[in-house]
């Protein structure tokens, strides 16, 4: 069953998320992890760098990436990972979801085989979409729907426009698919801010959807880490 936290602000959400992180790599130093790349877990990777989280033996695993834009593109998914994520915790171990390959399908198939030669996902960190989407599996999307190059809807190329400051965002993208996402062990959903209220809603209070892929959370042993601002005050069913 999901469990659910209540944080007073975003600052203390990113505070208890990187308490969670922290107990989890210290229990098991080599462990996996799934590292969302959007604007919510940015503070909690800052918080693990400051605290020095010995993160040297851990492998760090890629969750989406715009088609087509190279790797040294500060504004690949890549560099915000690699900026925010591997560089100040040490992390030595990556597995990627190069976007910038000239065969996508390809580049799925390698991750799913590097994905399983790990034993799948120890602890997958993630974000929640305007849409209800996790990673980039856009709405509609089946629990078991595999890695694979999807089409990004508009309400996810508007939340990422920002991000390109002027220019068009990348439509596709590759995303890790629901089914590596849901067979993780251990899963946590950090949402913050009012503009998620809704959204977080439909997640945990309606029938799991296709039309809110982060519905399939339900049902697993989730956490989920909000903060008070993104919260309805109703307990998930």
């Amino acid at each position: 069953m999901v469990k659910v936290e209540v944080l007073e602000n975003a600052d203390a959400l990113a505070r208890r998320a990187a308490d969670l992180i922290g107990d989890a790599v210290r229990a098991n130093p080599a462990l996996s992890v799934l590292v969302a790349t959007g604007n919510t877990p940015m503070a909690t990777y800052a918080e693990l760098a400051r605290r020095g989280l010995d993160a040297a033996r851990l492998t760090a695993v890629q969750l989406d990436e715009y088609l087509g834009v190279g790797e040294d593109d500060p504004r690949s998914l890549w560099g915000w990972m690699r900026r925010a994520f591997v560089e100040p915790l040490g992390v030595r171990k990556v597995v990627r979801l190069g976007g910038g390959i000239f065969d996508p399908d390809t580049a799925c198939r390698r991750y799913g085989a590097e994905v399983s030669a790990l034993g799948g996902i120890d602890l997958a960190v993630l974000g929640l979409g305007p849409n209800g989407h996790l990673g980039f599996n856009e709405p509609p999307c089946g629990r078991g729907a595999p890695t694979r190059v999807v089409t990004l809807t508009p309400e996810s190329l508007a939340s990422n426009a920002g991000y390109w400051e002027g220019r068009a965002v990348p439509r596709r993208a590759l995303t890790a698919g629901m089914d590596v996402i849901l067979s993780a062990r251990q899963l946590l959903l950090l949402v913050s801010g009012e503009h998620k209220r809704d959204i977080l809603a439909r997640t945990l209070k309606e029938p799991p959807t296709p039309g809110v892929p982060a519905s399939w959370l339900q049902g697993t042993r989730a956490t989920v880490l909000a903060d008070r601002a993104a919260w309805t005050g109703t307990a998930p069913a």
